[in-house]
């Protein structure tokens, strides 16, 4: 049977980008192009969690070497959050799986760069650009087009905005839409497990405390790897001078944290570099469908601040939620490209089964950082912020 192929261009080849290309290449008639302003493709950051659903989406879009143990860790324990005293390092919650009874479930924590690697192994090289900065984009009643920096352009029927938190093509079509700084900064480190093994009492598990100078998270990951993140506060005129992935201090880190426990000290010590991330978030927006034929997926459509470490099982899940949409409005075969009706179909079955969700966190997120700014530095108390965390366990 000969297809019709309706073009797909979507912005960002990050997590959602590459997920989305993968899910929606499932469907015959379907061409997808991926466009990515950056000069090669490499993933910022340093540890990425992937949560059950996340994982099982990822399994039912045939990306079985994602699940695989070599590439991310699960916890021995098998619980996966555990929460620790910032001066004694006891255990003072856990937050254990609920209904996730395959052990290939489980939360997995991941370098970025491995769980990107994994994504390409399913997507075409050819389709991807690179060094594709978005200069503009439109969407008319009969195409959508990107045009770039460098002169050229791509056309396509549907636009998918991929491209993070300070999104080009959120910008573009929901313009009195913005991220702001939420106060915190983020300190990210990646590097060989062998440099940490031998600290005295180190946690086999991944774990986090939560202290009055911030909060210091440390885990393995797949291929004997180990990461090390924080956050605290800083001015916001601060923050804002901050750009994503720049060089940090890992003298800052080690002042930081020097009044936590022996293990906390050790590990920002043995941290080799770091690289600092500033944290903005958003207010839930109203509609994904941007325009007639323009979505959204990933940061881009839920800016919530990294909480709950929940980005990546989010990105996931929406190129899986989206590849449903299409599946449902327009079936699994079709001849003759659909028509704008059906598109926003498509679209509208996207926005509804899927932002609701998605705004339910950026909601939390919002009122967590409204409840944080009543709280006086006398009235703090860490153990209660851990107490009072929001259970999520919806999220995962």
């Amino acid at each position: 049977m000969s297809h019709e192929k309706i073009k797909v261009i979507i912005a960002g080849a990050g997590i959602a980008g590459l997920t989305l290309a993968i899910a929606l290449r499932r469907l015959p008639y379907i061409e997808v192009e991926v466009f990515e302003q950056a000069t090669e493709l490499r993933e910022i950051g340093a540890s990425i969690a992937i949560s059950p659903n996340g994982l099982r989406s990822l399994e039912r879009l045939g990306v079985l070497n994602a699940l695989e143990e070599a590439i991310g860790f699960r916890n021995p324990s098998g619980v996966p959050m555990i929460f620790r005293h910032w001066e004694t390092d006891e255990i003072i919650r856990e937050e254990p799986f609920v209904d996730v009874p395959l052990r290939r479930h489980q939360t997995a924590r991941f370098h970025r760069a491995q769980l990107q690697s994994a994504l390409l192994e399913h997507v075409p090289p050819s389709i991807i650009h690179v060094k594709k900065r978005i200069a503009r984009a439109e969407a008319s009643d009969d195409h959508v087009a990107l045009f770039f920096a460098d002169g050229t352009s791509a056309v396509g029927e549907v636009l998918i905005g991929a491209d993070g938190i300070h999104s080009n093509i959120r910008k573009t079509f929901f313009p009195n839409h913005r991220g702001f700084p939420t106060g915190k900064v983020w300190l990210r480190s990646a590097f060989p497990y062998s440099t940490v093994e031998n600290i005295p009492s180190l946690p086999a598990d991944s774990a986090q405390w939560w202290g009055p100078k911030g909060a210091f998270m440390a885990s393995r990951m797949g291929k004997d790897l180990f990461t090390t993140v924080c956050n605290f506060d800083l001015p916001i005129d601060t923050i804002k001078d901050i750009q994503s992935s720049q060089e940090g201090s890992v003298e800052v880190l080690r002042q930081r944290f020097q009044s936590y426990s022996p293990v906390v000290q050790a590990l920002a010590h043995a941290t080799p570099y770091t690289r600092a991330y500033p944290n903005y978030a958003g207010e839930p927006l109203s509609t994904w469908l941007l325009e007639q034929r323009v979505t959204i997926a990933g940061d881009a459509a839920h800016p919530h601040g990294g909480a709950f470490a929940a980005g990546g099982s989010l990105a996931i899940d929406d190129a899986y939620a989206l590849f449903l949409a299409f599946e449902h409005a327009l079936g699994r075969e079709r001849t003759c490209k659909p028509t704008l009706v059906e598109i926003q179909c498509v679209l509208a079955v996207y926005d509804q089964t899927r932002r609701p969700h998605a705004s339910k966190l950026c909601t939390l997120v919002l009122e967590g950082l409204r409840a944080q700014s009543s709280i006086t530095r006398a009235d703090d108390n860490p153990i209660d912020r851990v107490n009072d965390k929001p259970n999520a366990t919806w999220l995962s």
